[in-house]
């Protein structure tokens, strides 16, 4: 059954300029951006269900509190803000992650759950001074594990949400230390039983990871579709042997054969035109990993990202052809533990015009951009009708301490999703 949540009295009143909420917004993003700081840079460590997570997630609860959203926490861990003005009445639902790499730029998932914040902050006073204005209700989202760097795969919170995960799979997946998501979640207070309400609408506002925005001069990034993805999970098996002693051909060397796929996965990128295709390996996990030691395990994750499903899948057909190649070379066994995968796929042109007309209306350049990246909208636009935007990114820096974006792209971000959200929760998408 869904439960109702209730308001509360709100902190700012609709009288409040435009500069006095530009102002505010700033302020609390600068408290944000001391969660999980890592000291000596801007950036910050807070992956999921951490203590610093549980910290930001404890101050993001009073915050919403303050201003007269009542919070809860669905049993993933995801935290709703919720703020009912049409008893009985969908919601309109924003936000993003707040969760980040182990070492990472504060900007990530985070400016689009704060500016989220905000925007449901302006866009309730002017209900509340105008309730015939409102059809919806209005609800804002921080999703849990996002990143998918503590616990695999990354995003969980919106898996389970939207039925594309199972919750006592997900709730089980354990981290490299053999504590759960149940486990952790508990240990922050942040495991609920609250089933959401009803969902209108998604809009999300994120950084773009990326720098096309910035040298064409973009202020507003119009997501119109996200780059097909396949990430797996490899096992590479050999024989545990002496490092020295052992005889050269007598090996059968894991790491050298997880080796062989990094380095083949850099080189696949160059079978296809510039652009076309992006790989990564982005973790090894060496057993025994001993200095004397021929390593006989290792996990690997290797992801492959294309706008295309076709290169995707002339990738994958070329990347099985090099696992056998190296089972047969190096003398290993290659298993795939995990796959998760994701079509080129576009969001609503519908969701793309009115967020169009909205940076028009307020003077803002905009223009369409496709997503390298995997969002929580991915998982929404599927959904319901969802609006995704991007603002600029400083040298497309991201999942990095380096990672910036300036303040007047933040702000102006800021005003975008406030009138995206005003449109949603008059009923703009429906």
């Amino acid at each position: 059954m869904t439960q109702t949540p209730h308001s509360q009295t709100p902190a700012t009143s609709p009288a409040t300029t435009q500069t006095d909420r530009d102002d505010e917004f700033l302020a609390d993003w600068s408290v944000h951006s001391r969660f999980g700081a890592v000291e000596g840079t801007n950036g910050v460590d807070r992956q999921a269900a951490s203590a610093a997570d549980g910290e930001q997630r404890r101050w993001f609860a009073e915050l919403l509190n303050k201003h007269g959203f009542s919070v809860h926490r669905d049993p993933i861990g995801n935290q709703f803000g919720l703020l009912e003005l049409v008893p009985g009445a969908p919601y309109v639902l924003t936000g993003s992650h707040m969760d980040s790499q182990p070492t990472a730029g504060r900007f990530d998932g985070a400016y689009g759950v704060m500016s989220s914040a905000h925007a449901c902050f302006a866009v309730a006073d002017e209900l509340r001074a105008d309730p015939a204005r409102a059809k919806y209700n209005l609800a804002v989202i921080n999703w849990f594990n996002e990143e998918g760097s503590r616990f695999k795969p990354s995003m969980m919170g919106s898996n389970v949400f939207t039925g594309k995960a199972e919750l006592e799979a997900a709730l089980a997946t354990t981290d490299p230390h053999g504590v759960t998501v149940a486990e952790a979640l508990d240990a922050i207070g942040e495991r609920g039983d609250f089933t959401a309400p009803e969902i209108a609408a998604y809009a999300e506002i994120h950084v773009q990871q990326g720098r096309s925005m910035e040298e064409d001069g973009v202020t507003i990034g119009l997501v119109n579709a996200t780059w097909a993805a396949h990430k797996f999970e490899f096992r590479v098996t050999g024989e545990q042997a002496h490092s020295g002693s052992t005889l050269m051909g007598d090996r059968r060397d894991a790491l050298l054969g997880a080796a062989r796929l990094v380095v083949a996965a850099r080189e696949l990128v160059d079978e296809f035109e510039p652009g076309a295709l992006h790989t990564a390996c982005g973790e090894l996990n060496v057993y025994p990993n001993s200095p004397v030691v021929v390593a006989s395990e290792v996990g690997l994750l290797l992801d492959l990202r294309s706008p295309s499903a076709e290169v995707i899948a002339a990738a994958h057909e070329s990347l099985m052809s090099t696992v056998a190649r190296v089972r047969d070379e190096v003398g290993v066994e290659i298993e795939i533990v995990a796959e998760h995968s994701w079509d080129q796929n576009p969001y609503s042109e519908d969701g793309v015009e009115l967020a169009r007309s909205a940076a028009e209306d307020l003077g803002l350049t905009s223009a369409r951009v496709m997503t390298v990246a995997g969002h929580d909208s991915t998982n929404m636009k599927d959904t319901v009708p969802t609006v995704m935007l991007f603002v600029p990114s400083v040298g497309g820096v991201s999942h990095s301490l380096q990672e910036f974006t300036k303040d007047e792209d933040l702000v102006s971000g800021l005003h975008h999703l406030t009138e995206v959200v005003r449109r949603l929760a008059a009923g703009a998408l429906g």
